[in-house]
């Protein structure tokens, strides 16, 4: 299965605009990664391929309670026509927490998936959401890969350990542009607080070594500066470097700022990370 080609980072957020999907291009990102639970239609996307040239989109992902397959295949199917090769179907299952018919959330997966083969939609043209190792081993049989959010660069390297060399991996990671580690640990728990209530991501931080007394409220110093990457533009590089170093892919960065200087900020890191 050929691997998704992203470039080494790419930026996440709650949506953008084609006008600043054009300008996350322009910086040498190579692709726009949407959060949330995008309804099935995806009617988002093609405004945003249609601005650009080769940015890349990706979900971050489709609830697979929320959004059925058969109109998610739909709406694949409409936006590959258009732009040949350059969407790729993020997938998971979110967290118990949020939905009531939540109900064996792998055995979910796996008959949503087996739906998805049945619309036509390529395995190596989606990626599954992945934290524990039953998934991220399903993502590496079913998908192109895993997309794993709110880790570190050691879990990283075990999503590697575990789903193989061939299988994309993409982990999220999160930024704050400023050297006050106050200030920075204030956005980062601001970011994570709804986190610290759901089982899914609690449970893999406990996996990698954090405590009881780091996931309690508000989160521990420890714990905020696993997950949100902070200092000068060269330092957070360093850290979204490490993913790559630890097997990843490609990076999705979510900095953490409002939407009016987010392209500023995104500018500014992008000259760290050396991107062409």
């Amino acid at each position: 299965m050929t691997k998704p080609d992203l470039g080494r980072f790419g930026v996440f957020g709650r949506g953008a605009s084609p006008a600043e999907a054009k300008d996350i291009e322009a910086l040498g990102y190579g692709a726009l990664w949407v959060g949330g639970s995008p309804p099935a239609e995806l009617e988002w996307v093609e405004p945003i391929l249609a601005a650009t040239t080769n940015l890349k989109v990706a979900t971050g992902i489709v609830n697979i309670w929320t959004a059925a397959a058969k109109p998610v295949a739909e709406s694949f199917h409409r936006i590959d026509k258009a732009y040949p090769g350059r969407f790729l179907l993020g997938i998971g299952v979110g967290h118990p927490e949020a939905h009531a018919e939540y109900r064996k959330p792998y055995d979910a997966l796996v008959e949503y998936l087996d739906e998805l083969d049945g619309y036509g939609v390529p395995a190596d043209r989606r990626v599954v959401a992945a934290l524990g190792p039953q998934v991220l081993k399903l993502s590496a049989r079913r998908s192109a890969g895993a997309h794993p959010y709110l880790t570190t660069p050691e879990h990283t390297a075990q999503a590697r350990e575990l789903i193989g060399p061939d299988a994309f991996l993409a982990p999220e990671h999160k930024a704050v542009l400023t050297t006050d580690a106050e200030a920075a640990r204030a956005v980062g728990r601001k970011a994570l607080e709804i986190y610290l209530n759901l089982a899914n991501y609690t449970n893999n931080w406990r996996r990698l070594g954090f405590t009881d007394g780091d996931i309690a409220k508000p989160g521990s110093d420890a714990l905020v500066d696993a997950f949100v990457a902070y200092g000068t533009p060269a330092a957070i590089a360093a850290r979204l470097n490490e993913h790559l170093d630890a097997g990843a892919d490609h990076v999705p960065v979510q900095v953490l700022t409002s939407p009016e200087k987010l392209v500023p900020a995104l500018a500014e890191l992008a000259d760290a990370l050396a991107l062409p």
